[in-house]
């Protein structure tokens, strides 16, 4: 009996102290994102990354732009050249956080066009329904049969070739999948009692997308965000690599990939160290994603 009484008071303190505390979803999905090693650690990754993008091309010796007569020397601690020098003479640490700086911002923008639109559209379509939906989902269809280069091949043919159209191309694109993601989890909830009361109060219906639908899909659309970050960098990757992203005097680690896969069997290190940098960034973003999905995920609790 004693054994028995100890159990259920394991299994009631948790919910009691949970209770008292007035722990809310999000502090809860808080406790368990933080008890995720694999999380927090990639959460500490993405921001040392983000400072050494924001503030590393300040505080360096280099600038990534100046050019000098050591052109593709091995990395070195003469002249503080860590990581060498590239075809043109340049510091390859510098241009390295220079391209980190590139691909992180075009990933957070292109990731906030998509956010802004896809969720927009997509709780829109999900929450008025009926022709209006068919409609908007029609016109998503209709976008998502468009070739992605070919897009971007005329948007550059028509406007030239500069980083803002990359924001443009590839928000343009991705936004697609969020307004889908939206739109599901906005008709799972439209008929829910909560729904049916603020109708019956005469809410409006700008209102009740804005109060009541959206803050009840943030969770999924926090996990894709995180997931979607590392599909716009490689997206950018993928285009300066084809030479149709940064041009110069900015760089991006795929410009860099680009140039080192010509050096590759001389001078290896200079596509390794990018390829290693954008591999650690997509590895912390995905396992982040991983994190916030299983602490978001109501089953956890």
């Amino acid at each position: 009996m004693a054994s028995s009484a100890d159990d259920l008071h394991n299994i009631e303190t948790p919910v009691t102290e949970a209770i008292i505390a007035g722990r809310s979803l999000w502090d809860d999905a808080r406790r368990r994102l933080m008890r995720n090693r694999a999380a927090v650690v990639s959460i500490w990754v993405l921001g040392i990354l983000c400072f050494i993008a924001a503030f590393g091309p300040m505080l360096w010796v280099h600038d990534s732009e100046t050019q000098s007569e050591l052109i593709k020397i091995a990395p070195t601690l003469e002249n503080w050249h860590l990581l060498g020098t590239d075809y043109v003479g340049r510091d390859y640490l510098a241009r390295l956080m220079i391209a980190l700086r590139i691909s992180l911002l075009v990933g957070l923008i292109a990731t906030l066009v998509s956010l802004v639109i896809g969720v927009t559209w997509g709780a829109t379509a999900g929450f008025l329904g009926g022709r209006v939906d068919n409609v908007m989902m029609r016109i998503v269809d209709v976008l998502y049969a468009l070739p992605f280069i070919f897009f971007v091949i005329l948007l550059i043919t028509v406007f030239g070739q500069n980083i803002f159209l990359i924001f443009a191309a590839i928000g343009a694109i991705e936004w697609l999948t969020m307004a889908r993601i939206v739109r599901g989890q906005t008709l799972a909830i439209k008929n829910r009692e909560f729904i049916e009361a603020a109708r019956a109060a005469g809410v409006s219906q700008v209102d009740m997308i804005r109060r009541h639908v959206l803050p009840n899909v943030i969770g999924p659309v926090a996990v894709y965000v995180t997931l979607t970050i590392p599909v716009v960098i490689l997206a950018e990757s993928f285009l300066s690599f084809l030479g149709l992203g940064v041009n110069e005097p900015l760089t991006s680690l795929g410009v860099l990939i680009s140039q080192g896969e010509d050096e590759m069997r001389d001078r290896p290190w200079m596509l390794l160290i990018p390829a290693a940098t954008m591999a650690i960034t997509l590895l912390a973003l995905n396992f982040l994603g991983d994190g916030l999905r299983d602490a978001l995920d109501p089953k956890e609790r």
